[in-house]
């Protein structure tokens, strides 16, 4: 007689959970911890990904202009032109912002219509006056891709390419790009090299109403002050994002922070930039038109000649500090500009500037 036997077949093995690379994000000493979203962790692949996205002509309609276009590594990521060209020349409104420490970003764009850097990745590839393009041709092309495919499965544990994952792994490439090694960074902020005696001066200048010897002082560390900005000498916090400058006398065609929030009271800001590589980021201002001729000029100089003299005191919600210690008239000596000089390039971080690792990945 047949004895029938108890035992069940053992069960199928669990199919191996996806696990990409995690990124080995190191923040800088003395910078604030960043705050990641939980759905998008930082990999290995992710951030590979989205290096060769950044690079990749094909987000835009003609597949001539990538992200990298407007944000050129030797400009630390922004756009020498003062306003930035999309597709077929198309001239837009603005100057694209540089691209560095994002990672401790709240708002992004000029006008801060961004929340994330997810959300913001998107816009130019789809905006009619930049990439110009739609997101399923863009997924129809990297679809059609020998590489493509395989990247996004190693980043994303499957072959499949969508708006969401693109987004996604250009978000995890540009928080990559960390600007921490200048030489203010390594005077200020490490304890290891000592300001010339004339950076020194104008340190001081930067960072206080008054300088010691008496004269006006700078007062640029209400906006891209050291502590007051988590060392990114630029918006940070929830109530130092935008502001208005006293660049220009009226809004008439581009009306900052109010296009967003619909509020008077808005008008004519726009988001703080960081002052961090200011000597390469030129030109300055949202549209671009300050130190916009490379010829003939020093556009260093030309940004401390604004704030010295040229602003606007009847702008619109004009930031208060705008108007102290002289306002429009302060009245600096060329050694006090000078000085102010020397500091402002200490804030060069060459590192980043010429790191091959934000290079062209297609060139290799």
């Amino acid at each position: 007689m047949a004895v029938l036997s108890q035992c069940k077949p053992d069960p199928d093995p669990a199919p191996p959970q996806f696990s990409a690379t995690p990124y080995n994000w190191v923040t800088p000493q003395g910078f604030p911890q960043p705050e990641f979203p939980s759905d998008n962790p930082m990999t290995v692949e992710g951030v590979d990904l989205g290096h060769h996205l950044f690079f990749d002509t094909r987000l835009s309609a003609d597949m001539t202009i990538s992200c990298s276009s407007c944000h050129n590594q030797t400009f630390f990521f922004s756009d020498p032109d003062s306003i930035s060209k999309g597709v077929n020349g198309t001239v837009g409104r603005r100057n694209a912002m540089v691209l560095f420490n994002l990672a401790w970003q709240e708002f992004f764009f000029w006008d801060g219509r961004s929340s994330s850097l997810e959300e913001q990745s998107l816009h130019p590839i789809v905006d009619p006056v930049e990439m110009a393009t739609d997101l399923p041709t863009v997924i129809a092309r990297l679809e059609a891709d020998t590489a493509y495919p395989a990247m996004f499965k190693a980043a994303f544990g499957d072959t499949k390419i969508n708006s969401d994952r693109i987004a996604k792994a250009l978000a995890q490439y540009e928080r990559t790009i960390i600007s921490a090694d200048s030489k203010f960074d390594r005077v200020v902020r490490l304890k290891m090299e000592q300001f010339t005696p004339e950076e020194q001066r104008g340190f001081e200048m930067f960072s206080s109403d008054f300088t010691p010897g008496g004269a006006r002082g700078g007062d640029c560390f209400h906006c891209h002050g050291a502590v007051e900005t988590g060392f990114l000498l630029g918006a940070f916090g929830i109530d130092n994002q935008f502001k208005n400058n006293g660049f220009k006398r009226s809004f008439t065609t581009d009306k900052g922070r109010m296009e967003v929030t619909g509020l008077p009271q808005d008008e004519g800001k726009f988001k703080i930039p960081s002052v961090r590589n200011m000597e390469w980021s030129f030109p300055y201002m949202h549209d671009g038109s300050l130190a916009a001729d490379f010829v003939g000029i020093d556009p260093v100089m030309e940004l401390i000649e604004f704030y010295n003299s040229g602003i606007h005191e009847n702008s619109p919600n004009l930031d208060p500090n705008m108007t102290k210690n002289g306002g429009a008239n302060k009245k600096w000596t060329q050694s006090q500009k000078d000085d102010l000089k020397a500091f402002l390039q200490t804030l060069t971080d060459d590192n980043l500037r010429f790191d091959p690792a934000f290079e062209d990945p297609f060139l290799r």
